[in-house]
């Protein structure tokens, strides 16, 4: 006996048996149940989420030699017909392949015929979308009201290509991605039932593949098999596949985190040993970026793993935002590049490149490889207006947070509490958010949990931000003056009798 493919196989035969979709069979099930049928169904989707298979069991709920039910008995002759796709009743037409207008009047014209084995004449019209303008104008008054033993179903996966008068006759189901642990749940009973040894999370990662659509994941299910030879583990599923291990995606953030740009190019030249697809990496990259930022958001999550868990107190909420922004166009622009390679590492150097506290640690000598480049802990343990700048600039805070800590001055330091002033007129920027933000800032400052007070004072502060204000306006009167001063633009005004304009003066 032939082989058969397990999409084939394991093809569905009754709602019961379906993966997913549990919104659609509820409300056919209901009508069948209720026998409130309507002649126009239109099931929506993308590819291999069972849109003709329900249609299918469809025809077989409406055709059962035991009568209309939602549980065909799959027995009957008609039921066994169906299957094996000799029911003279139930007309598959694929829409690609009959896309003329001649096509659709050569079916409609057996419409008026009645059913020759079943109860109803079923039209199955897979990819109705590739019909021709005039194909649908010749189907829409059949489509409206056809005689009483016909039914019309019809699936597509591109329902914006249809008029719109075709979609107003009908019932329209729209199909969903199939999620990955249900496709992944249905990969292990097939594995289990076939006697095929796996790994659970080498099914998980094939499920993850198939992109929501169970036949593909039964299409590369039967790769898997032929490659691993019956024995399915991870390591073989990432081979054939060409998946990246989480493991990579840690180490170039573990460079990110450390700013080290040597490290960060010599795992990548390392990884470009095993000729990856660098758009999955990146793929990889923003689905972990988007772990790290729900552990940042709700770090009560248990179910992440203790490195995301890890990695989100490493980095700032900003980092993490600036990292998926970079590389998500990063993404898009990877097939413009000169080679993949060149364009992946140009995309993580953008990442450093442009993260502010690069430039702050490149002023000052790189600290050994096996040392934190983390900031000294100022030996007062009561601050000063003048020791607060020094700290405020190795937060990495940035926004709202940044303007809030500039506008403060420093009380006071114990062991895990840091006290700050702020002026009063600057009190309307006080909100949890922003206090959460400076404190994680403090606590990878002092590379230790730390709690933020900040009070309001009355009097004026000599905060960061009015030390820089005081500094600029400094700056734009020697600007100004040496502007002024400067004997080509005297001959200017002269020339022209100008007058200058001070306002327009920026210092460098």
């Amino acid at each position: 006996m032939s082989y058969q493919v397990l999409a084939r196989k394991w093809r569905p035969r009754t709602f019961q048996e379906m993966v997913g979709q549990e919104h659609i069979l509820r409300m056919l099930i209901n009508a069948l149940d209720n026998q409130r049928l309507h002649h126009a169904y239109l099931f929506t989707g993308t590819r291999g989420v069972g849109k003709t298979t329900i249609a299918r069991i469809f025809a077989k709920c409406l055709n059962c030699e035991k009568g209309i039910t939602a549980q065909p008995c799959d027995t009957c002759g008609t039921c066994q017909a169906i299957n094996a796709g000799k029911f003279l009743d139930l007309i598959e037409v694929d829409g690609a392949s009959r896309t003329k207008v001649e096509d659709t009047r050569e079916l409609l014209e057996n419409v008026q015929y009645t059913p020759n084995q079943g109860r109803y004449k079923i039209y199955l019209i897979d990819e109705v979308h590739m019909l021709s303008s005039h194909s649908f104008n010749a189907l829409l008054k059949t489509l409206e009201e056809p005689p009483a033993y016909v039914k019309f179903l019809l699936a597509t996966t591109d329902p914006k290509r249809l008029p719109i008068t075709v979609l107003s006759r009908c019932l329209q189901f729209n199909l969903k991605h199939v999620s990955i642990e249900k496709i992944a749940a249905q990969l292990a009973h097939i594995c289990t039932t076939e006697k095929i040894s796996f790994e659970a999370n080498a099914l998980q990662l094939l499920a993850k593949a198939a992109n929501g659509s169970m036949r593909d994941s039964l299409s590369l299910l039967d790769q898997l098999i032929a490659f691993c030879n019956k024995n399915i583990t991870l390591a073989e599923t990432q081979l054939m596949l060409g998946s990246i291990e989480q493991d990579v995606i840690f180490r170039l953030l573990d460079a990110l985190a450390k700013h080290d740009g040597k490290q960060l190019l010599t795992e990548i030249t390392e990884i470009a040993q095993y000729a990856p697809d660098f758009d999955q990496m990146l793929e990889e990259l923003l689905s972990t970026l988007h772990q790290i930022s729900i552990a940042q958001i709700i770090p009560e999550m248990n179910d992440l793993a203790e490195k995301i868990q890890a990695f989100a107190k490493l980095f700032s909420a900003e980092d993490i935002q600036l990292y998926y922004q970079i590389a998500l166009i990063g993404r898009r622009d990877l097939p413009l590049a000169p080679h993949p390679h060149a364009g992946f590492e140009m995309i993580m150097l953008r990442m450093l490149a442009f993260h502010p506290a690069l430039f702050k640690k490149t002023e000052t000598p790189a600290a050994p490889v096996t040392q934190k480049q983390t900031p000294e802990i100022p030996p007062l343990q009561t601050g000063t207006p003048e020791t607060w700048p020094q700290i405020l600039a190795n937060l990495q805070l940035s926004g709202m947070a940044l303007a809030l800590a500039s506008h403060c001055v420093l009380s006071h330091i114990s062991d895990n509490t840091v006290q700050l002033s702020l002026a009063a007129k600057h009190e309307s920027l006080l909100n949890k958010k922003l206090l959460e933000r400076i404190e994680q800032g403090l606590s990878r400052y002092f590379n230790k949990p730390m709690k933020l007070v900040i009070k309001t004072a009355a009097s004026e502060l000599e905060t960061p931000a009015l030390q820089q204000e005081k500094k600029y306006t400094e700056r734009q009167a020697d600007a100004t003056m040496s502007i002024k001063n400067n004997t080509q633009v005297q001959k200017i005004i002269d020339m022209f009798d100008a007058t200058l304009d001070i306002h327009s003066i920026k210092p460098i």
